[in-house]
């Protein structure tokens, strides 16, 4: 690739993302669907954090929200919250080994969760069963792989800061 593409690295990964979101999956794992998006947006902002901030999350998360035909701003807002507190932490959580950074990413899905929980709790909208809080388990336990390719990803086409 040559140095002047190096740019289209990202958008790609979060069009990879936003691709597996919205991919159909049978009624009895939608509850289980990872956050791909917020972990894709999670290890650019670990990674690069000048690149990849809260602005970035705002953009990301209207288009998903476009896209999924929600709130204009419900997944914008939880996605730069949570950006936030990863740009804040980025040096610390690109310390910490894949099973500590997989707790990270439980805690920062579900504080992702509880800010989606809240908004459609104000429109009247509030998942009915439990299973709405699932996504952060899966999401931590598909997080080191997630971390792995992107970080392949992130070498092979030498992505840096």
């Amino acid at each position: 690739m040559k140095p002047t593409q190096h740019w289209l690295v990202i958008p790609t990964s979060f069009l990879i993302a936003i691709i597996l979101t919205l991919l159909p999956m049978p009624a009895w794992t939608i509850w289980m669907r990872p956050a791909w998006v917020l972990m894709v947006l999670i290890y650019w902002a670990m990674v690069s954090p000048y690149r990849v901030n809260m602005g970035t999350a705002w953009v990301v998360g209207i288009l998903l929200d476009v896209l999924n035909g929600t709130l204009l701003g419900e997944h914008a807002l939880a996605l730069s919250v949570v950006t936030y507190f990863v740009v804040r932490m980025h040096t610390q959580l690109r310390m910490y080994p894949l099973l500590q950074q997989g707790m990270w990413i439980f805690l920062f899905v579900l504080i992702y969760q509880f800010i989606l929980f809240c908004i459609q709790g104000f429109l009247g909208e509030m998942p009915k069963t439990w299973l709405y809080w699932s996504s952060s388990a899966t999401s931590m336990l598909l997080w080191p792989w997630v971390f792995v390719i992107m970080r392949d990803y992130q070498r092979r086409y030498k992505t840096s800061l």
